[in-house]
């Protein structure tokens, strides 16, 4: 079912969007060459109990995973693009580090996600980051009253598509509320002026994530981490955005504590 939001409920995901968004900042701040994936998990575990927050991944089990989640972040390495199970792994100069991170306070989500190199990058990284980042742009700016899903969802794709990117619609964006998964789906491809139509107090994570050379997924045997089929590596952008009269408000936005 999908849910519309008062101008009261969502000022109250802000005080979420913000610890997510700081969240991100501080691992993003400390992820370094010579951290480990489990001690990234452990850093968001103490600012989770420190603010009182309550994790949204821990006891996640939807139909795609092959158990409960069992951590608070999502780690994805290389090629490795989404849903990471944290592990016993040590980053490498160059790896590319996707963090997706998802809590609630007071009873309402956000859900956000970064990807960034450690150590010395390579340019076609870099290229494959900021075409994320520009589609969550585009998506943010298509995210207005009076247009629908496929505006979003082919805001996402024209930036993907003009940098040579293919896209994979199994997963994509998704109604954000009580619950950190809800209707309407927000695919990465679609056709504009079609499906729902985009109404004052939806709340939505839209989550442009591509791989450098495929569409196809794979799944690790720890039956959560989702790697590309030919090993090229991935990037994932994402944000939880408020669709209000007034414009697009990115509940996660992480400017005001200087990073982008």
């Amino acid at each position: 079912m999908i849910e519309l939001r008062t101008p009261a409920e969502i000022e109250a995901m802000r005080p979420a969007g913000r610890f997510v968004a700081e969240v991100l900042a501080t691992l993003r701040a400390e992820t370094k060459v010579g951290t480990n994936l489990l001690t990234i998990d452990r850093r968001a575990h103490d600012m989770i109990r420190a603010a009182g927050a309550v994790s949204c991944y821990i006891d996640y089990h939807p139909s795609f995973g092959a158990s409960p989640f069992g951590k608070v972040i999502c780690t994805s390495i290389n090629d490795a693009v989404l849903h990471g199970l944290p592990h016993d792994y040590t980053l490498r100069d160059g790896d590319l580090v996707s963090l997706d991170f998802a809590a609630s306070v007071d009873g309402w989500v956000a859900d956000s996600a970064v990807s960034f190199v450690v150590g010395t990058p390579r340019d076609e990284d870099l290229a494959l980051i900021d075409t994320t980042r520009r589609a969550l742009d585009a998506a943010i700016d298509a995210a207005v009253v009076g247009h629908r899903i496929g505006d979003i969802s082919a805001a996402i794709a024209a930036v993907a598509q003009a940098d040579g990117y293919r896209i994979n619609t199994d997963f994509g964006g998704h109604g954000v509320g009580h619950e950190m998964h809800g209707d309407p789906h927000v695919p990465n491809d679609g056709k504009a002026g079609r499906g729902y139509p985009l109404r004052d107090g939806l709340v939505l994570a839209l989550e442009p994530w591509f791989l450098a050379s495929t569409d196809r997924l794979v799944t690790d045997a720890d039956g959560w981490t989702l790697r590309s089929a030919d090993g090229s590596r991935g990037a994932h952008s994402e944000h939880t955005v408020a669709i209000t009269a007034d414009g697009p408000v990115v509940l996660t936005d992480r400017s005001f504590l200087g990073v982008d």
